[in-house]
Parts: C-alpha cells; structure tokens; sequence
C-alpha cells in the first residue's frame, strides 16, 4: 500500500501539467500510466494550441468561433474564462522551455484551421503535442516530489462510499495493476485526478494511439460520477488512407494553409457543403466526405497542396511529409487519399471549470472531462488550450482541498484475486474487441438512425454480459482492463446518442434532422455505492 496528497492517473499534458504546479506546493504526487510516461494523446497532437496572441485578434473572435462551432451547446461562462486564460497558459509553456515556432522576423508563427476567424494557432511545426510532451517530462523528471509510476494500470477507484463509512462520498485512493508484475496495488490519496485521454480505439479507425481506450471515463462511471454529451464524438476528416486500423492524421493545418479537398472526378467539392469551403468545422467537412464517398462508392477522397511551393510545405509539415513519403506518397507533387477517423471525444465527465466532478477529491481534466467548452462540436486547437487551463484550476482546487483533507486511518482493503484463474481463453477478448469496434464504426459513427443505434445496443449488452463474466473468473491483465473500460464507454455512447432526438453538431441522424429550440445535455450516471 502505498500513500500520496494526490494521484494523478495519465500522463499527457493535463495530468503532467497539473502534477508540477501541485508538486510545486510541497505534495507528494504519484503519477499513475498505463504505458510509457510519453505514450498520450499530447504526445500525437500536431497542430497546434489555439489561444489569442496577435494583435490582429482578440478574445471575442475566439469566443465566437467557438460558440459556433459548438453548435448551441456551448457554457458561454465557460468558453471566455478559458479563452480569456489562454495567454498566461502559453507563457508558462514557454517558461518551462516550449519553443513555439516563429517566423523570421521574430514573430510567433499562427496556424489557422478550420473554424477559426483568426490564424491563431501557436505550434511547434507539425508536431507541438510531442514538444510540450517534451517539456513537461523533463520538467517532472526534476521534481523530487513527483513519483513517474509506468506501466501501472489504473482498475477502479476506493471511496467512502464503496467501503460503506459514514459521512459524504470521497475518494479515498483507487487500485492499479502492476503490467510488469502481475499484481494489483492498492493506492491512497484524498486526490486523484483523472487524466486519461479519450476513447478512440472503441471504432475500427482512429487517429489516437493505442492507449486511448476510455479507461478514466469508465473508472469514474463505475463510481457514479456523471458523465455526458458522449455522443459527440468528432471524427477528423483527413486521415491518411490505409487498410490497417491505424490512421496517420492529416493536421487540419495542413487545410488551413491552402489545401484542397477533391473528389475522384478531381472536383473540389466543399463549397457545395459550406460556404466556408475546406475551412469548415470538422463535423461538416467529415459528413462532406462521407456523402461524397457514399454517392460515389470510393474508398476515400483526395487532399490536394501540390499547388504550393515543395519547400514551404517540407518546412511547415515535415512529420506529415516523412510519414507519407514513407507509404510512398510526395505530397508535394501527388494528392493524399484521406477519409475520416474517430478522433476526439467532446464529452466525457461531467466537471467544473474548477476541475471538480460530483465525487469530492476527485476531478478531471483534458479529453476525459466535458467542461462545456466544446459544447457539441470541437474548434480545432481548443482541447491543448483547456487541458492547460483546467490543469492550473485544478491544481489550485486540489491545494486548496488538501488543507481539510488529509490521508484518513481508514482500514483499506487490499486487492485479492480469490480463487480466479490465468486467463486461458485469450481469443474471447481479440473476437470480442473486433466485433465492438466493426459495431460501433457500422452503426454509431458519423451518421446514424434509431434503428443503428438499437442494433449497436443489442449487441453492446451482449459483450458487456461475456466480459463481465470474464472478468469475475480470470486474474486482470491490460487488454481485459482496457475491453472492459471500452465496452463500458460504447455504452455510454450509445445511451446519450439515444436521448438525443435531434441533430446537433457532431452527432448526425437521419431520422430526427432537425435542430431543437433549445439545447440540452445528454445525462448518465449511475447509482453511487
């Protein structure tokens, strides 16, 4: 057993960010990942961070980009303290040693995406998520009060609740799974904050890593916090096509600086969708896509920047170029077959700006947590910028916690296995993980019906039924862990889609087209205990 102020479960930039400014203060802090400390969704971010910095900008823009990407579902109060937040967030980066790239005259060099009014998107080339990743790690690995626990694989968190004490619920510490040795250990903290990314991997194609499996979402579900707005899941356009599961993202900078988006007859089909053109938000360009590959029958369209100069684009994108020189593609010279992929999850757990959840001492922050910020649709660049803000509040909220509330004498219980076995049907978790994935990609993706959504369902229910068994019978191990979080996540997905009797943003359906009057949250929560 092993006792902390707070733990803090991920290691991309909301968690690591959050660790150093609570560490800062005197707290012993326990970094809890799942993989290696670097393996996050930060780390495969590469456009940028949206925040205003140029004088030919200024935060109501901002705010209005984002309110209309959001579709009438954004927190207003929400989207301008976070926009309003952004440019001290982007001096600490730099404090801790980000280097933003500039242009020759000295000059922060923006990138704009689709959505924005503005170029205001700060980036280090085309690969920002990895630098700050960088930063951060380096930061931490200097900090004697700050413990980097690897390959710990967060199960379910101990609250007061759970262990039927008197008095409000709280966490009390949680359970993790040491990958290397098989063991599960048990954690106590009055703090834990769960950072964990989003849920790509519960469709076929997505452009997260492989660690992105919903795990915090589910762990705070199981505990009866509140979650929603699951159903908003945005699915980037421009994802390199290949027939592998995995797809190299396409930054949507690459878009903002002239490319064109063309169908098999080489038409450049997007005004057709919007009159905003390629630079439309990321809901409409992915349905755009998914019409034109529908009335066509092609397997994916083309994005086309051969018509801007091959230096500027090497300079610009040279991630996004080496990757496709490396499936054989110039894309100086030659268009790029690109189709959408699940890419950000808009919902999540029900938090504060504070960075609080309905659980006291436990809270969110990043793609894990739904603030209101991104209300049905994300603007690009956004989710960098509210990992950053939410960090700071939220550390501020653990400090200020941490005063009346300290590691209590409670007796913990200790992780037992009982009379479980090593799993010996390994082949009912791949069959299992394959069929969620082909159903939620067939019957929950960028357009949907009643009826998709009832089918997906069934057969939800039915794994959850096959892993819970599984789960009682056999020892834990990472890929049980990360089936059963997923299928807990599609769930939840599916259940908000169902409440929704519109179309809104990014949730899209053909059976109820029209847009309410009035926007409300989908809601699920379970009972607490």
């Amino acid at each position: 057993m092993k006792n902390y102020d707070v733990i803090v479960v991920g290691s991309g930039i909301a968690g690591l960010s959050f660790a150093l400014k609570v560490a800062a203060a005197g707290r012993r802090v326990a970094i809890i990942t799942k993989k290696n400390s670097a393996e996050s969704s930060t780390n495969h971010a590469q456009g940028g961070i949206a925040a205003v910095t140029s004088q030919t900008d200024d935060f109501e823009l901002h705010v209005a980009d984002t309110l209309t990407a959001g579709d009438g579902l954004c927190r207003e109060d929400v989207v301008r303290e976070v926009v309003s937040a952004g440019p001290a967030r982007i001096d600490e980066l730099k404090r801790i040693g980000v280097e933003f790239t500039s242009l020759e005259d000295g000059r922060i060099s923006l990138h704009r995406e689709g959505g924005h009014s503005k170029r205001r998107i700060l980036h280090v080339k085309d690969l920002t998520g990895a630098a700050i990743e960088e930063a951060l790690l380096h930061a931490i690995a200097q900090d004697a009060n700050i413990d980097m626990l690897e390959h710990h694989f967060a199960i379910d968190l101990i609250t007061r609740g759970k262990l039927q004490l008197e008095g409000p619920d709280a966490v009390l510490g949680l359970y993790a799974l040491d990958v290397q040795t098989g063991s599960v250990r048990t954690f106590c903290a009055p703090v834990i904050l769960l950072a964990t990314g989003g849920v790509g991997q519960v469709y076929q194609f997505t452009t997260n890593p492989a660690i992105a499996t919903g795990d915090g979402i589910a762990i705070a579900y199981r505990a009866g916090v509140e979650v929603r707005n699951m159903e908003f899941i945005q699915f980037h356009p421009t994802a390199l096509y290949t027939r592998s599961k995995d797809r190299f993202l396409i930054s949507e900078a690459v878009r903002g600086e002239g490319a064109i988006l063309r169908n098999s007859a080489g038409e450049a089909f997007m005004k057709r969708y919007d009159e905003r053109g390629d630079l439309a938000p990321r809901d409409i360009v992915a349905r755009a896509i998914d019409s034109e590959m529908k009335r066509s029958g092609d397997e994916h369209v083309w994005l086309d920047i051969t018509h801007q100069d091959e230096a500027s684009i090497r300079d610009r994108f040279p991630s996004i170029y080496e990757g496709c020189k490396k499936v054989g593609i110039d894309m100086a010279h030659e268009m790029i077959p690109v189709v959408p992929a699940c890419h950000y999850m808009c919902g999540g757990i029900t938090t504060a700006l504070d960075g609080t959840t309905g659980l006291d001492g436990l809270l969110a922050c990043g793609e894990v947590a739904c603030t209101g910020l991104h209300g049905a649709n994300r603007l690009a660049s956004n989710s960098l910028l509210e990992a950053c803000v939410l960090a700071h509040n939220g550390a501020e909220t653990a400090l200020k916690y941490l005063e009346t509330h300290a590691n209590g004498n409670h007796e913990m219980p200790l992780w037992r296995d009982g009379d479980v076995r090593d799993p010996d049907e390994r082949v009912v978790l791949h069959h299992n993980w394959d069929e969620l994935r082909r159903t939620m990609w067939d019957y929950v993706a960028i357009v949907r019906t009643d009826k998709r959504l009832q089918r997906a369902r069934t057969r939800i229910q039915n794994l959850q039924r096959e892993i819970t068994e599984y789960y009682w019978n056999f020892k834990v191990e990472p890929e049980l862990l990360e089936l059963r979080n997923l299928i807990q996540v599609a769930e939840l997905i599916v259940d908000c889609a169902l409440q929704r009797r519109e179309s809104r943003g990014l949730h899209f359906t053909l059976d109820h087209r029209e847009k309410l009057e009035v926007a409300q949250d989908s809601v699920v929560r379970r009972f607490r205990g």
